[in-house]
């Protein structure tokens, strides 16, 4: 990799001053910090790593001379929806595609053969000439998707199993009924009886409470193991 950077900074001077573009030596500053970027990045964040890298850069001359590394092919904006424009080193003859965690923000650079095969054929089939393609896969990545998983409501936990109270589901008047059940988020809950249907019995703070299914279902809990884990 740091044989295509040097290739690329060569590349970058002699472009550059081939079209007269202008301070070309702090464009190659930027340039150089650039290049140390894994994945995307958007502008703020970069301007904060230029500080680091111990530049005092206006930030409009940061944003033309990224503008400029996108016209000439070093760099390329990305779009996501949602979000900021975010900047990636363009790597030459190398494409790949993105998965786009909705939840923490996450973006996995992938390149799938089988995939880019299909593109080819599909495009053939149809008599069309492919100019540019990208994929765009937006969803939950497997940490943010693992956490989800913990959470389940009350109602599906099976007798003798404990839970976290994580947080309540519904609107103030659920939320006011749980309360003054002297239920509050971090409380451990354990189900005393469960039978699938109609009331359940649970145990919060040495005290029994019983409570209609549709109610436990606004209570969501994260799994702390059952009675029998401890003995």
């Amino acid at each position: 990799m740091e044989h295509i950077h040097q290739q690329e900074k060569k590349q970058f001077l002699r472009l550059f001053e081939k079209e007269g573009i202008d301070k070309v030596e702090r464009r190659m500053a930027i340039m150089e910090v650039f290049l140390g970027v894994e994945g995307h990045i958007g502008f703020q964040d970069f301007m904060t790593l230029l500080e680091k890298e111990g530049h005092r850069f206006e930030p409009d001359f940061v944003k033309k001379t990224l503008n400029l590394l996108c016209r000439y092919g070093f760099a390329s904006k990305k779009k996501f929806e949602g979000r900021p424009t975010l900047y990636e080193h363009r790597h030459l003859g190398l494409h790949h595609d993105h998965l786009i965690c909705t939840k923490c923000n996450k973006i996995v650079e992938f390149k799938n053969q089988q995939l880019e095969n299909m593109r080819v054929e599909i495009a053939a089939l149809h008599g069309f000439h492919v100019l540019q393609q990208k994929i765009e896969i937006y969803g939950l990545c497997a940490d943010c998707l693992k956490e989800r998983i913990r959470l389940m409501p009350l109602s599906y936990a099976h007798e003798g199993e404990r839970g976290i109270i994580e947080e309540f589901m519904g609107g103030s008047g659920a939320q006011l009924r749980l309360a003054s059940m002297g239920l509050r988020r971090g409380d451990e809950v354990e189900v005393i009886t469960n039978r699938g249907e109609g009331q359940l019995v649970v145990a919060v703070n040495a005290t029994r409470l019983a409570m209609g299914r549709g109610l436990a279902k606004k209570i969501m809990v994260k799994p702390n193991g059952s009675r029998k884990d401890l003995q």
